[in-house]
């Protein structure tokens, strides 16, 4: 297939395009490389891919609506995955208009793309954050979720909603995946092992929030771009079943799926440390801190509809994911 992935430079975009290209399928890749975090580690992502025939580079920003539908009509992609966005819950605290522009702006553009150019399906990433201040756990896509606690957390949740409206409206095939904290090599260096890395090898303390108390439903890079490629091969499909006495949030009448996409077995954060610290063969400093404004203290999925209809399976306990993000970064930093 011809499969336009957005946010190719990024974390989970690069790696899914790389598995795309290996299993024959064209990637359209669109980044902007924008410099919310070291754009020479987005340069050596996209490097993993450039050369490959059946990728094309196309530097746009989302929020170019021109450029959006140019993309769209010259290369005609018969499926499209999103992973670009304006990500991190303490950033959008910061930069408020940034999320705007990309996550609301260009999520829309890109909905305009599918509907006009007869895409079969649009995979969209969400996240773990649209639970907000529920606490019922696990996470099912089944419970409501109006109570964001973040603005990065209201534009996903937003997402869903614009996504729904064009399902319901014009017939397209939409699934949004939930992530729950992807990690991994090639990572994002504002996440907290990535943060926790670089601070141990340099003999610097690491601020542990929440005074260490988190659980995260840690879930690694190749357990999660499974899932992505398993369900954009499955297209949504409307639910016979949906009632609208009785609305379930995580399917409709329309065609519009939602998944949580996670290991299913959250880590209590001082174990993950724990973890870094026999990998690194170093102990860390810890600075306690309280709870930051627009996090949750803990997080878990519930996965069993992506078990259900694409089974998915995630694989990577934490021991070893942790220990193949240390050799990469050693490798990659020449630690």
């Amino acid at each position: 297939m011809r499969i336009l992935v957005t946010g190719t430079a990024g974390f989970i975009g690069n790696a899914l395009a790389l598995r795309l290209l290996e299993r024959g399928d064209e990637v359209v890749g669109v980044d902007n490389l924008n410099d919310y975090y070291d754009v020479n580690l987005k340069k050596a992502r996209l490097a993993r891919v450039a050369g490959h025939p059946g990728f094309t580079d196309l530097r746009i920003d989302l929020a170019d609506r021109d450029a959006i539908a140019k993309a769209f009509a010259e290369h005609r992609p018969q499926r499209v995955v999103n992973l670009a966005a304006q990500a991190g819950v303490r950033y959008s605290l910061e930069n408020p208009h940034a999320y705007v522009d990309t996550n609301l702006v260009g999520f829309v553009n890109l909905l305009e793309g599918c509907r006009h150019n007869g895409v079969e399906h649009l995979v969209f990433a969400s996240s773990s954050s649209v639970y907000g201040a529920n606490t019922k756990q696990p996470f099912s896509v089944h419970h409501n979720v109006d109570h964001p606690l973040s603005l990065y957390a209201a534009s996903k949740k937003a997402n869903e909603l614009m996504a729904h409206t064009y399902a319901n409206l014009y017939g397209l095939p939409v699934t949004g995946l939930r992530f729950f904290t992807v990690y991994g090599p090639w990572g994002r260096p504002d996440m907290a092992l990535f943060l926790f890395t670089k601070a141990i090898l340099e003999g610097r303390p690491i601020d542990v929030f929440n005074y260490g108390h988190h659980r995260r439903d840690f879930t690694y890079i190749d357990d999660i771009v499974e899932g992505v490629i398993r369900t954009l091969d499955h297209v949504a499909e409307p639910n016979p079943g949906w009632d609208s006495d009785r609305p379930d949030p995580g399917t409709s009448r329309a065609p519009y799926r939602l998944y949580n996409i996670g290991n299913q077995q959250p880590v209590e954060l001082m174990h993950y440390i724990e973890v870094l610290e026999d990998c690194l063969g170093r102990k860390a400093e810890k600075n306690l801190l309280p709870l930051q404004a627009g996090d949750v203290p803990d997080t878990y999925a519930d996965v069993e509809d992506l078990v259900r209809d694409v089974d998915y399976r995630p694989q990577t306990p934490v021991e070893e994911g942790v220990a193949r993000f240390v050799s990469w970064y050693r490798e990659f930093y020449s630690v």
